[in-house]
């Protein structure tokens, strides 16, 4: 594991030892054992889309590491004003032990890779978004005690989380079940390969994928970026809410997750996020230790 640009990168060994990882962190930082894994250490995040929890998580999780993290605003950078991706990376692999990067384009992710020699790990793309999808899993362990035999079912827009989730879900072995309007589907090649590799559907059918389900997830219908369409997908999305109706088809025990922030009484109705708060802000929370896994597994020596 040299880098986390998305997680096909990742098998279920590896998947399952960050995760074994994350349970033996979050033990030690709820029971006031420090572990400064990463002492001297240097994070760079780069954040060209804006965060709470990203940039709150991994500061964090480097500071109860040993290690520190900087900021770095598209204001801070060069790259914000036109110096070109390769140069970044080569400059400031001589000054860190490794980045995260939250920004718009894959490419960027995969050139920060290509072109420095630190290891790099992707905080959110346009295309996917691994570290959210590690403390998903991360908290379907905790409330399950297994993938085996699980269906998890997303509700929503197609987008970078929904591509993330398919490979989560498949590579762990569970169902995976994809609710979306036509117009709106995941990345076509993941459905192939979802399709290939695992128990997998995708359909506008919101009741036909929530039935039995361990599992329902869902997240906002306009992400960042897509504000312009904002008022077209409220139209395009408005039978794609999880609530007291698409719950009842779940199975008795299911669980719902909500990558944050919610908008209530859109994708969630404000009933149902709240009847399961604590599993939605333990997924919250996970985010913090996944990620501190991922440093110490790709930073420390």
């Amino acid at each position: 594991m040299k880098h986390l640009l998305k997680l096909q990168d990742l098998n279920k060994e590896e998947i399952i030892d960050i995760l074994n990882l994350a349970d033996q962190l979050k033990y030690e930082n709820h029971n006031g054992i420090e572990h400064h894994l990463l002492k001297g250490k240097t994070l760079g995040m780069i954040f060209q889309k804006s965060s709470t929890r990203t940039r709150v998580s991994f500061e964090t999780g480097m500071y109860q590491l040993g290690g520190q993290a900087l900021f770095l605003s598209n204001r801070d950078l060069q790259i914000g004003r036109g110096e070109p991706v390769q140069d970044t990376a080569r400059v400031l692999s001589r000054y860190l032990d490794g980045i995260m990067i939250r920004t718009f384009e894959q490419k960027e992710v995969e050139a920060l890779a290509e072109y420095g020699s630190i290891p790099i790990i992707n905080g959110l793309t346009d295309y996917c978004h691994p570290c959210q999808v590690l403390a998903d899993l991360m908290t379907i362990r905790e409330y399950k005690k297994s993938f085996e035999g699980l269906k998890f079912c997303f509700i929503g827009d197609g987008n970078n989380m929904a591509n993330s989730l398919i490979v989560g879900a498949i590579t762990m072995g569970m169902e995976c079940a994809i609710a979306c309007p036509e117009d709106y589907k995941p990345d076509p090649e993941l459905i192939k390969w979802a399709s290939e590799n695992g128990k997998f559907t995708c359909s506008p059918n919101i009741y036909e994928c929530a039935k039995d389900a361990d599992i329902l997830y869902t997240d906002v219908w306009a992400s960042m970026g897509q504000e312009e369409e904002k008022a077209e997908r409220e139209k395009v999305f408005k039978n794609y809410q999880i609530n007291d109706k698409v719950v009842a088809f779940a199975k008795s025990d299911v669980i719902v997750l909500h990558c944050l922030p919610a908008h209530r009484e859109e994708e969630i109705t404000a009933k149902v996020f709240e009847a399961h708060a604590n599993e939605i802000f333990d997924e919250s929370e996970n985010r913090l230790h996944a990620q501190k896994a991922v440093l110490v597994k790709l930073l420390q020596d």
